[in-house]
């Protein structure tokens, strides 16, 4: 989930929130840097802020549709007038809410919105883009600069859980229970054997830079 909000006591409110209710979450203050990180398409939703500093969150809905990404957005704004509202919907956004609103309420939405964006998809998920890399869930293929990468059913499962998670960390045990089901399923060196694998097979085309080992806090996937 990607939370934008200019009010640090909101993002944080709304980060611990949406964690409780099993969600991960990056949050980000401004409209340059919420669009970046929508760009990737690596996040299930967006709650989207209208006033930021930067991009408005007007702008952002709009560069994010016009690059085709189709994330579903809950904008936010303390604007509850009708027109903002329209506006708001007309550029693409899946839902609208009012400040204040009640938590309870933005939960439900967001639900409903992924209940609806996986019927779409028949569940297969959105493809993710980082620079020159695509991952297409729904083709479980992979492409580095449109030349394709061959990779092991496990091997795609676990860039897809990393590209999913753009310039973040992953713990070992994070990977164990996205994929392979369970933090006991596996070692951890069965990862380390697994990011092995990837990473020389990412190599091979000239994408090796894109997987990186941050000590003490496990794998991470970046355009840059």
């Amino acid at each position: 989930m990607l939370v934008v909000d200019d009010e640090p006591g909101v993002r944080t409110a709304l980060a611990r929130g949406l964690t409780a209710e099993g969600m991960e979450v990056v949050a980000v203050g401004d409209g340059n840097s919420a669009l970046r990180a929508a760009l990737t398409g690596g996040f299930d939703a967006v709650v989207l802020d209208i006033i930021l500093p930067g991009l408005s969150g007007y702008r952002v809905l709009e560069r994010m549709r016009a690059a085709g990404v189709d994330t579903p957005v809950l904008m936010v704004s303390a604007k509850d007038g009708e027109v903002d509202q329209a506006d708001g919907l007309d550029l693409g956004a899946d839902g609208y809410l009012v400040k204040p609103f009640s938590f309870v309420v933005l939960v439900a939405q967001l639900k409903a919105m992924l209940r609806r964006r996986d019927a779409a998809l028949g569940r297969s998920g959105q493809r993710v883009r980082l620079g020159g890399l695509v991952v297409d869930p729904a083709s479980r293929s992979v492409t580095w600069e449109d030349a394709p990468v061959e990779l092991s059913p496990r091997e795609f499962e676990l860039l897809h859980a990393l590209a999913r998670r753009p310039d973040t960390a992953v713990a070992k045990d994070e990977l164990l229970r996205l994929v392979w089901g369970d933090e006991q399923a596996a070692s951890r060196n069965v990862v380390e054997v697994y990011v092995g694998y990837l990473r020389r097979k990412l190599d091979a085309v000239g994408a090796g830079h894109v997987l990186r080992t941050v000590r003490g806090h496990g794998y991470l996937v970046g355009s840059g």
